[in-house]
């Protein structure tokens, strides 16, 4: 399974990204964003699929407390980004490889952090055993795939950064805020796979 063919290609930027509610934040070059890779855990539940989410240990310098898919930049040893994305979910969460059945990838999102994230769109059985890295994450939870793939959920949210106001999507649920890049690939996932 190959990811897509312009994923890395240092000539193009990515239609997908940041910079789609927030113009100001589009890359000059697409080249200068770091290699990433996102796992999307789908749990196979027989009723209702949900997606497997993280809250960042609240310690990290960078983007503590938010929600975000397992995943990382990816390492010169791995082969692929579906491999960067399984191994970071081992390292992040514990959830096993062979849990992890890989369904192919979503276009490439940059990021106004400076990432070019390769999302792996993947199953994840049921009945998966985690044990969570706390040096990496507080912890993790299940979002109805219902939910998620619904667009009146999908709320537009402005804020101010660095001296501009700009949109991001964010999906509130329960005591969870998912915004921001987590937010973006998920309508992402919703344009791809939901959208008429």
């Amino acid at each position: 399974m190959e990811p897509p063919a312009h994923a890395f290609d240092p000539g193009r930027i990515p239609d997908r990204g940041d910079h789609q509610l927030a113009p100001m934040l589009a890359p000059s070059d697409g080249s200068l964003h770091r290699p990433a890779a996102v796992l999307i855990p789908v749990v196979a539940h027989p009723e209702n699929a949900s997606i497997l989410l993280t809250r960042r240990a609240s310690h990290l310098r960078d983007h503590s407390g938010q929600i975000a898919f397992p995943g990382g930049k990816i390492d010169e040893a791995d082969p692929s980004p579906m491999a960067a994305a399984i191994r970071e979910a081992g390292e992040e969460i514990g959830l096993a490889p062979d849990l992890i059945q890989p369904l192919g990838y979503l276009d490439a999102y940059l990021t106004s952090t400076g990432f070019r994230v390769v999302p792996v769109l993947s199953l994840v059985t049921p009945d998966y055993a985690l044990e969570l890295n706390p040096n990496e994450v507080d912890i993790v939870f299940e979002t109805p795939l219902s939910f998620l793939m619904d667009p009146g959920n999908h709320q537009r949210h402005t804020r101010e950064w660095k001296g501009s106001q700009r949109q991001y999507y964010a999906m509130p649920y329960g005591e969870h805020y998912i915004w921001g890049v987590t937010a973006g690939i998920l309508r992402n996932l919703y344009e791809r796979l939901y959208a008429e």
